[in-house]
């Protein structure tokens, strides 16, 4: 075991309600980049030496990511394939219309359903039965929401999406192309 300092002096310092948002924070950039900082170094040293940091800097995380990958071809009947519902099923009216509008969006539309409710704009090799969450596979999965006046909210780290129960196709439409065009792009709300 090796006690590391978060900040000053940190092994004396008690969490306490007080500065517990502070110990998040540390605890956070510790284990997502201090702690494996070489690796860190080491790659962007070998991306540098292939791309220059100026060229770059041009993107945002997910335009980068949409240069390296491509658009990802999404195949709506393999995510259906592979889903599971909660106080759904798939003969419901509102999960019908789902796939429906799904099977409508462009791909892009759909690379933005999938950055939005998964946390990735990419489809697993082996296809959407090799989704991972943070308990490992992990299931896409459709939940009934309620307020058909809210937006369909996600939980990337549990490839869910919760859905309210909206009273017509067109609803939710909107609604579903709304929340995934506003909070496609991370740690945001629409």
């Amino acid at each position: 075991m090796k006690v590391v300092d978060l900040k000053p002096n940190g092994r004396n310092l008690p969490v306490t309600n007080d500065n517990k948002h502070e110990y998040i924070q540390l605890m956070s950039e510790h284990k997502m980049t201090n702690s494996v900082r070489q690796q860190i170094d080491h790659f962007l040293k070998g991306l540098h030496e292939m791309v220059p940091p100026s060229l770059l800097a041009l993107f945002d995380d997910k335009e980068l990511e949409l240069l390296i990958s491509g658009l990802p071809e999404i195949d709506i009947e393999d995510l259906k394939a592979n889903t599971e519902y909660h106080n759904y099923t798939s003969a419901t009216e509102q999960v019908q219309w789902f796939w429906k509008v799904l099977t409508e969006f462009s791909q892009e539309q759909r690379a933005w359903f999938l950055q939005f409710a998964t946390g990735t704009s990419r489809v697993p090799v082996e296809g959407f039965k090799g989704l991972v969450g943070m308990r490992g596979p992990q299931k896409f999965s459709l939940h009934r929401a309620f307020g058909a006046d809210r937006l369909p909210s996600a939980h990337t780290c549990f490839n869910q999406l919760d859905l309210p129960e909206y009273p017509s196709e067109e609803v939710l439409r909107e609604k579903l192309l709304q929340a995934v065009s506003e909070g496609h792009s991370g740690f945001g709300f629409a």
